[in-house]
């Protein structure tokens, strides 16, 4: 595996730090991991599933996070259907892009490469989710529907909830069309004015960051238990995998927590 990232060319904002792993280093959100162990993988690590040793090194996340492998995952389609890992896992990941996991032991994960990683833990039972929100799934409400899955499965109070949202495409960088603003006008109504801002050329700059922040907190997680990264794949390529960026070379993070609390 590749040697450590140089997290020093970006700058990690207050209740988030970096720890040693196997394989170089992950971000990790304090508030959340002392409610449940948990790792949001930079540039060190690729786990595109169609690169060699993938499944290696999924399975060195879930060896970090004291989860029985294999992580449980979906096949991410940019929706918000709701996959419960419990059992033994499927030979194919189903589709879905939010994962819950309320037995213990169990770890989930997203794989991101610019996308927001969401991950949520019920600090009450030890029950976890982790969303993948693109664009359509920001759109969607993809992160409000992933508390309403904790309450679903594992019948948890979102009070209880704590959320972290991991390095994704920043404020900074994602220019869009018209289309993905008349997209969030169908789908939030007027709330989502307050996700874009004039760009370049008669573009938008969009803000997934406050988007998926606002939907946690209109879910009923408090303000003070959703945290946000604040750093951008696309500006901190060095550290980050960006598609943006990079296009079809880039590599593909992931953010992934185990269930039954912060041991």
């Amino acid at each position: 595996m590749a040697g450590a990232t140089a997290m020093d060319t970006v700058a990690i904002p207050a209740g988030f730090h970096a720890a040693d792993a196997p394989w170089g280093r992950v971000l990790v959100c304090a508030p959340l991991a002392a409610v449940a162990r948990h790792a949001f993988t930079l540039r060190d690590l690729d786990l595109h599933a169609d690169r060699n040793g993938s499944r290696r090194r999924w399975d060195a996340v879930a060896a970090w996070l004291g989860a029985q492998p294999p992580l449980r995952r979906a096949r991410q389609v940019h929706g918000t259907a709701v996959v419960h890992a419990q059992g033994d896992a499927p030979a194919s990941p189903p589709d879905g892009d939010i994962v819950v996991a309320v037995d213990h032991g169990l770890g989930v994960a997203v794989q991101v490469a610019d996308c927001v990683p969401l991950l949520l833990a019920d600090a009450r039972s030890g029950a976890v989710a982790a969303a993948h929100a693109g664009w359509r799934g920001t759109a969607a409400g993809v992160a409000a529907r992933a508390v309403a899955a904790l309450r679903e499965l594992a019948g948890t109070d979102p009070a209880d909830v704590v959320a972290a949202i991991g390095p994704c495409i920043g404020p900074c960088c994602y220019e869009v069309g018209d289309e993905v603003r008349e997209a969030f006008a169908r789908e939030r109504g007027g709330i989502a004015d307050a996700w874009f801002a004039p760009g370049a050329d008669g573009r938008w700059q969009l803000d997934l960051w406050a988007a998926n922040r606002d939907q946690l907190r209109s879910a009923g997680i408090a303000d003070g238990h959703v945290h946000l990264a604040r750093l951008c794949t696309m500006t901190g390529s060095a550290s980050f995998f960006s598609y943006r960026a990079e296009g079809a070379a880039a590599g593909r993070m992931c953010g992934a927590i185990r269930a039954g609390g912060p041991a």
